[in-house]
Parts: structure tokens; sequence; C-alpha cells
């Protein structure tokens, strides 16, 4: 099984710099996009719309955020949004059930420097997280929460750490937001399952790759899925968006079950 994560920073630049033609080749099963920017019924049917996938989106009238997960075999149900009040019209996070698996896309807010609101909300968003990962921990499923979090996990995860310490997107506080979710709810940064080496970015906030790059992009798995982790990547061959492509291969296969079409 084959999940793919992306944030486009805009669906439509990103197809205009060939995502679409590149993902025709990657034979995945699941691909979770964030930062569509843009509104469904606005989309023509090419290419935002392939043959070979069920997609969903989950996007506002301002076309701000907006997140999409294109599925292989058609999914049991369609969720959008977490139940978080406040953040749900954001359009942050859309998620397709399976027999005995979800897959979730989602884009977290992202904080500025010296923005003490931005930064509040911020920190209200994953406190919010965190209780709904702790609840959805007890299901007897699997999950995969695929996204960008907005935040670097450790000094290798930031090509300039030293220089990026206590800047937004890598506090102390934000990194152990993940700590909780990884080390106290048992939860598994997938790419790290596979990968160990350092230099490994998913984000360039200047847009120059090979300068000061991040890993804020993660495919968060349930504690069961963390022996079946056979492969993880970064495209960082093409250029899509400020971005890149996370691509994880799983030792598991979707049940389809007695899934039935969604309307």
């Amino acid at each position: 099984m084959r999940v793919i994560s992306f944030c486009a920073d805009g669906i439509e630049r990103a197809a205009d710099l060939g995502f679409y033609q590149w993902l025709e080749q990657q034979d995945a099963d699941v691909v979770c996009l964030q930062g569509i920017e843009a509104q469904e019924y606005l989309l023509p049917n090419e290419p935002y719309f392939p043959v070979a996938f069920n997609p969903y989106f989950f996007d506002n009238p301002e076309a701000t955020n907006g997140v999409a997960i294109y599925c292989r075999d058609l999914p049991k149900a369609i969720i959008t949004g977490l139940g978080f009040n406040d953040f749900d019209h954001e359009a942050r996070y859309i998620q397709a059930d399976f027999e005995g698996i979800s897959f979730g896309s989602l884009l977290a807010p992202y904080s500025l420097t010296d923005d003490k609101l931005s930064i509040e909300r911020k920190q209200t968003f994953f406190s919010l997280l965190y209780e709904h990962l702790a609840k959805i921990k007890h299901k007897r499923r699997e999950f995969i929460i695929s996204g960008c979090f907005y935040i670097a996990h450790q000094p290798r995860d930031v090509q300039l750490a030293e220089q990026s310490r206590d800047q937004q997107g890598f506090t102390e506080q934000e990194r152990s937001w993940l700590d909780k979710i990884l080390i106290d709810l048992g939860y598994v940064d997938a790419f790290r399952s596979a990968i160990s080496d350092d230099d490994e970015f998913t984000w360039w906030p200047n847009g120059q790759r090979g300068e000061n790059g991040w890993r804020v992009d993660f495919q968060i798995a349930s504690e069961g899925l963390r022996k079946t982790v056979e492969y993880a990547s970064i495209l960082t061959a093409k250029t899509f968006s400020n971005h890149a492509p996370l691509i994880i291969d799983y030792d598991y296969e979707i049940n389809v079950g007695d899934n039935l079409p969604i309307y």
C-alpha cells in the first residue's frame, strides 16, 4: 500500500508544474493533499479528478487552506473536519474510512514569530489534536494521519538547526507536542521508521531547495502499523511547491469490504 502526502501551496500552481503527470506514475493507493487553496466546483475535470482515483475535497468559500484525499478504492465513508469548532470551517481535515483503517489529510495552522494570536491558535489546535488522537487510539482500527504540521521534531529535521532554535515551528513547546503524540500516545513517525538519515527535508520556506530545509510534513501512523513501513522517500528531484511529496509504502492491504458509493 502506497500513501503519498503533499502540501501544494495552491493545487492549480502545482498542476501547472507537473504534479499530476508525476502522480500518474506513482501507483499510489491513497493521496493526501493539503493547501489546495481552491474551490472544488471551480476546478475542471482534468487534471484534478484523475480517473484512477475517487477524489474528495474539503474547501471553504475563501479558497484558503483546503484539503483533499484521492482513494484508488472506494471508501466506506468520508469525514470532513475534526469537530474543532474554531478550525473546521477553515477546511483543515478530511478523512477516508475503509474496513479497519482510516486515512486523514491534515493541514495545521501556521504560526508567525511574535504574532501572539497565531501562536495561541496553533497551541489550541494541537491541544485539541492530542485529545482527538488519544481518543481514537482506543478504536479497533488503524489510522494514518498525513499532512503538514508546520513543526520540525528534531535538530536533524532542520537544516539550520542552531540558527532556527526558538523560531516558530521549532520551539521547545512545539516539539514537545510531537513528543506527546509519538511518545506518550505511541503513534509512529512513519518516515523515521524507515529512514534515519539527516538532511531529509520536505519544506523550504524561502522556496530555494538546498537552503534552510525543514521536515514538517509527516505521516503519523497508529501503533499497529509500526512494523509495516517498508519504504519511505521525499521527492526532491522535482518541484511542485515549497513542499516536497512524502511517499511511504506499507505492508498492508486495504480491505474494501462491502463499501458502497458515497453520494
